[in-house]
């Protein structure tokens, strides 16, 4: 699969927004979401609630019904909830995860935003 398709099949719809989860994510960025997740709480300042929030139990379950690639195998029952980062949450992520990885997949999410928005 193309890595544009990849990532688009990340990306869901919560609360009237497109987002992307913080195990996809820190997957795409080559990195453990603990380690992602510990980059965004020592940056909290630069994650408001439009830019990212974490989904209630609710929407975890019913994200999980839904799409049925959610519920297997490891992180199938989280001892947290996850992160859903919107476009803005996401374009500050690749401020503060650094190396070679997080800069190729940076662009290559910014070309998929942008991809998408033409399509539109």
């Amino acid at each position: 699969m193309e890595q544009l398709q990849v990532i688009q099949s990340k990306i869901y719809e919560i609360r009237g927004q497109k987002v992307m989860l913080d195990f996809d994510l820190a997957f795409l960025y080559g990195t453990e979401t603990k380690y992602l997740k510990r980059s965004v709480k020592s940056n909290l300042k630069r994650f408001p609630s439009d830019f990212m929030f974490e989904l209630t139990k609710a929407e975890w379950d019913t994200l999980r019904c839904k799409n049925c690639t959610l519920n297997g195998g490891r992180g199938k029952h989280p001892k947290y909830l996850p992160y859903a980062f919107t476009e803005q949450g996401i374009y500050m992520l690749m401020t503060v995860l650094k190396g070679d990885l997080a800069i190729k997949q940076s662009k290559a999410l910014i070309r998929t935003f942008k991809r998408m928005k033409d399509y539109i």
